[in-house]
């Protein structure tokens, strides 16, 4: 009677234990699954469809002055990334190419529609590439997944010190990827690698899809947008924050211009905390809208 017990426990001890696997141990890698499933009784929103008549905002973030020369860095202690970089490397806190100044997030800041947009399918991406952040600046929207690359194939963590999504601090000693999303708009996440303290990114995420992220010369392109007025924003993590006011009408596609002056005082305020970063680089408003 007593071995036909043991047998019933130690069934008993067998199917609980696979059950509770089946709900989701710890994973095998030490991380947490990536969030993003919508909480019980939340309706999960729509795709958002083509809009009608809709509108194209396009730009260039002017610089003037002369921008500030980068500070080389050492990546002798890392010969992998060190060779992807024969011609050295420096950090590029501003960079501008033909005038226009690279890596600054524009967004609608006010006048759109209140509705819930639903995140698009294609991640956001970000990798490790010769010890640094490719792109310098990350574009997403809520409940995005974001690709994090490590094209090294050596040591990086990848530490984000947001202020209202909960942070993360991963690991990856070897070629790979990973996945995380975001649950809170917040258009200044600090990245940084505590294993190399030159790799510096910054993501920006949006509740919406109207943004974008400067580069090719300082060009942007905003579109799909309802026609309206609207308040745009454009932020550098160096030189701030400035804001213009557009009206676009159907099917409008209408340039709105910012300039930054490189012989002002540098400075980084809202939307984020004031940070002040190096970040690694191979080898009030200005403009109308027309």
């Amino acid at each position: 009677m007593s071995n036909r017990m043991a047998r019933v426990e130690k069934l008993f001890v067998i199917v609980a234990a696979a059950a509770l696997a089946a709900c989701g141990g710890s994973r095998p890698d030490g991380e947490q699954a990536a969030s993003g499933a919508a909480p019980a009784g939340e309706q999960k929103a729509a795709p958002a469809a083509p809009v009608a008549d809709a509108a194209t905002l396009t730009g260039t973030i002017r610089f003037t002055g002369t921008p500030p020369a980068g500070t080389p860095i050492d990546m002798s202690s890392e010969p992998v990334c060190a060779q992807k970089h024969p011609g050295g490397v420096t950090t590029d806190e501003v960079v501008v190419d033909d005038g226009g100044l690279e890596n600054v997030v524009v967004y609608v800041s006010e006048g759109l529609p209140a509705q819930t947009y639903a995140p698009p399918a294609q991640p956001a991406e970000i990798d490790q590439d010769g010890c640094i952040y490719k792109p310098h600046v990350v574009v997403m929207q809520v409940g995005q997944k974001l690709t994090i690359k490590n094209a090294d194939g050596i040591l990086h963590n990848i530490k984000t010190k947001p202020t209202k999504n909960r942070p993360f601090n991963i690991s990856q000693p070897t070629t790979m990827e990973t996945a995380r999303t975001f649950d809170v708009a917040e258009p200044d996440i600090p990245v940084e690698c505590n294993v190399h303290n030159w790799m510096h990114a910054t993501i920006a995420v949006f509740d919406h899809p109207y943004f974008a992220a400067s580069a090719n010369g300082g060009k942007y392109t905003i579109g799909n947008l309802p026609p309206g007025t609207y308040t745009i924003t454009a932020w550098h993590e160096k030189y701030g924050t400035k804001t213009q006011q557009v009206t676009l009408g159907p099917n409008e596609t209408k340039t709105l211009d910012f300039t930054y002056d490189g012989n002002a005082t540098a400075r980084a305020p809202a939307p984020g905390a004031p940070r002040v970063a190096a970040h690694a680089h191979p080898g009030t408003s200005h403009g109308a809208a027309r």
